[in-house]
């Protein structure tokens, strides 16, 4: 169980780039998050086509530069939605110029349901942590093997919190319950689904990464806290 010694990973550029793509993905799911797909027969909300890539990306920070840096990362892009969401409600306010006939569609597609919202932030943290907490325990009890059960072990934990949360607060009363079970089954599998699919890029990711930062993190004394940002 090599703990290889590296630079502080803040200075590292691979991180500071998969921490970017990893908030980025977060905002573009709650933007198009409104809107509801057909995938053949199955209706899901769009940002299931990028939301689970959240999810592999938390798997190779957690796994390559640990859970507490991670940790922040997941708080540094709650901290970037909630500020999106404010700047959002503001751009709604505004006046609109005489000559511009969309506000009516920009504020249906841009402005949140305080429920929804609410749901999505529970969601997230609630998902996020369990998904890193989960992966980094296996780390430590495979020895840093069978990264493939650690990445769809964590995510179906992670994901499964996450849909249950979001799907029972947002849809409670809204949906009839009884095909809340239904809609939460379905958005978990499918986002299973693309984690174990995407399994064989994640083994390259963090191959590269932990020859290109020589850092392969085990979290063994860790404060596992959500609230810690301490190592």
């Amino acid at each position: 169980m090599p703990l290889i010694p590296t630079p502080p990973m803040s200075s590292s550029r691979n991180f500071q780039v998969l921490s970017g793509l990893f908030i980025m993905t977060l905002l573009v799911s709650n933007i198009i998050a409104g809107k509801i797909a057909a995938f053949g027969g199955l209706f899901l909300p769009a940002a299931v086509i990028v939301f689970p890539v959240s999810y592999i990306l938390s798997d190779v920070l957690t796994e390559v530069y640990g859970y507490a840096a991670m940790r922040r990362v997941i708080w540094l892009g709650f901290v970037c939605n909630l500020i999106a969401v404010v700047i959002i409600a503001i751009a709604i306010s505004l006046p609109s110029a005489p000559f511009y006939d969309g506000q009516s569609a920009f504020a249906a597609v841009l402005s949140a349901i305080p429920r929804i919202l609410g749901a999505s932030f529970v969601a997230y943290l609630a998902g996020e942590f369990a998904n890193a907490y989960i992966l980094a325990k296996m780390k430590i009890k495979t020895k840093g093997k069978y990264l493939w059960m650690r990445t769809i072990g964590s995510t179906i934990v992670g994901e499964g919190l996450d849909s249950l949360l979001f799907i029972s607060i947002a849809f409670w009363g809204v949906l009839p319950a009884s095909q809340l079970p239904t809609v939460i089954l379905t958005q978990w599998l499918f986002k299973v689904a693309f984690e174990t699919i995407a399994t064989p890029l994640t083994y390259v990711v963090v191959g590269y990464l932990k020859r290109a930062d020589q850092m392969d993190h085990y979290d063994i004394d860790t404060n596992f806290s959500p609230l810690s940002f301490q190592a």
